[in-house]
C-alpha cells in the first residue's frame, strides 16, 4: 500500500515542554499489547512506577491519571519521564501516532495531522502555498480497489482544487463547491446551534464559552489564506468518511459547518490574530472531530436541517 502525507507533514516537531494544551493532559491513553508487554520488563524504580500506573479490564489497559487529570509520566517541566529515561521508541502506539490521523483511500493510506496539536495547528494555519499530497512509502505492491473509492479521491480532488481557487474569496469557492455537487445547504446561524452542541460531550468547558460568544460569521480578508488552509484539512480528513456511510453530502455538510463554525467562533474576539486562531481551531478540533459520536450527531442535525441532501 502506498503512504501519503500533506506536504507539510515532515516539518512538524513537538514542541514538548512549551506546549500550553499537553496531549498528555486530559485525554485517555490506551496501552497497545505490545507496548503492555514491553513496560512489564522494564527493571528498577521506572518498572515499578509503570507497573502501578496501568489500569486494566475487559476494555484493555490505560495509565491512570493523576487528580489533574495528567499522565503519570508528565513531569513538571512538561516532558514525558518514559522518553527522557527510555527514548522515543518505548511510547505506546496511541502517543506514539498523535497527532496523526489516518484515512485508507483508494488503496492508499492517508497520514494527516489533527489540529487538536497547537504546534500541528500553527504548521498547517500558517501555511502560504497550496497543500498537496506527497508520497511518503510504497511496499510497491499493485492493489484492486472498489470504484466508489476512485470516484471519491477523484471528487475531492476537484474540491480541493476549488478550494484554492485563490481568484475568488474562500466563501466563494465554497459556494461554486456547493453548485457543483448541486447541493442546497441552509446558511449557519450561530443561535441555531449553541443548546445543540453544548449538549454534546466536552473535554474543556471553555468550549461552552466559546460556544456561548459565537456570532454570525464576518469575513476576515486578512486571513483568507488562513482559512482555505482550514477548508482543505477538513476535505482531507472529513470526506473519505463517506466511504464507510456512503454520505457524501453529510459529509460536505459537516466540513462547511465546521468551516462555518470556527469563523462564528472568530466574529466573537477582538483583534483576532494567529494565536486566537490556532486556539480556536484547537478547541473546535479537541471537542468535535475526536469524537465519532459527536460528528455522527452533527450530520444527524445537518441531515434534519437540509432534507434534500
Amino acid at each position: 500500500m502506498k503512504k501519503f502525507v500533506p506536504d507539510y507533514y515532515n516539518d512538524f516537531a513537538c514542541i514538548k515542554g512549551a506546549c500550553r494544551h499537553s496531549c498528555c493532559v486530559g485525554w485517555e491513553i490506551d496501552i497497545d499489547e505490545d507496548s503492555l508487554c514491553r513496560f512489564r520488563s522494564v527493571p528498577g524504580e521506572l518498572g515499578r512506577r509503570l507497573r502501578e500506573s496501568i489500569l486494566q479490564n475487559e476494555e484493555g489497559a490505560s495509565f491512570q491519571l493523576t487528580e489533574e487529570e495528567r499522565c503519570p509520566f508528565l513531569n513538571c517541566d512538561g516532558l514525558c519521564d518514559l522518553i527522557l529515561e527510555l527514548g522515543e521508541d518505548c511510547l505506546c502506539q496511541i502517543c506514539d501516532d498523535h497527532p496523526r490521523f489516518r484515512n485508507f483511500i483508494a488503496g492508499r493510506e492517508e497520514i494527516g495531522l489533527g489540529l487538536c496539536c497547537e504546534a500541528a495547528c500553527r504548521l498547517i494555519l500558517g501555511r502560504k502555498e497550496p497543500v498537496q499530497f506527497i508520497e511518503l512509502e510504497d511496499d510497491g505492491l499493485e492493489e484492486e480497489f472498489p470504484e466508489d473509492d476512485a470516484w471519491l479521491l477523484q471528487l475531492r480532488g476537484q474540491l480541493i482544487s476549488m478550494a484554492q481557487d485563490r481568484r475568488i474569496t474562500v466563501e466563494g469557492r465554497i459556494r461554486r463547491m456547493l453548485d457543483f455537487l448541486r447541493l442546497d445547504l441552509k446558511s449557519f446561524e450561530p443561535t441555531g446551534w449553541i443548546n445543540f452542541l453544548l449538549e454534546l460531550e466536552r473535554l474543556d468547558e471553555s468550549w461552552a464559552e466559546r460556544l456561548g460568544g459565537m456570532q454570525k460569521p464576518d469575513k476576515f480578508p486578512e486571513w483568507e489564506l488562513a482559512f482555505e488552509q482550514l477548508l482543505v484539512y477538513l476535505l482531507m480528513r472529513h470526506l473519505p468518511g463517506a466511504l464507510e456511510d456512503d454520505d457524501i453530502a453529510g459529509h460536505i455538510a459537516y466540513v462547511v459547518f465546521a468551516w462555518e463554525l470556527v469563523r462564528a467562533i472568530c466574529a466573537a474576539q477582538e483583534n483576532l490574530d494567529l494565536d486566537g486562531l490556532v486556539e480556536i481551531c484547537r478547541l473546535y478540533s479537541s471537542e468535535l472531530e475526536y469524537s465519532d459520536e459527536n460528528i455522527d450527531c452533527i450530520i444527524g442535525r445537518l441531515h434534519e436541517l437540509n432534507p434534500g441532501i
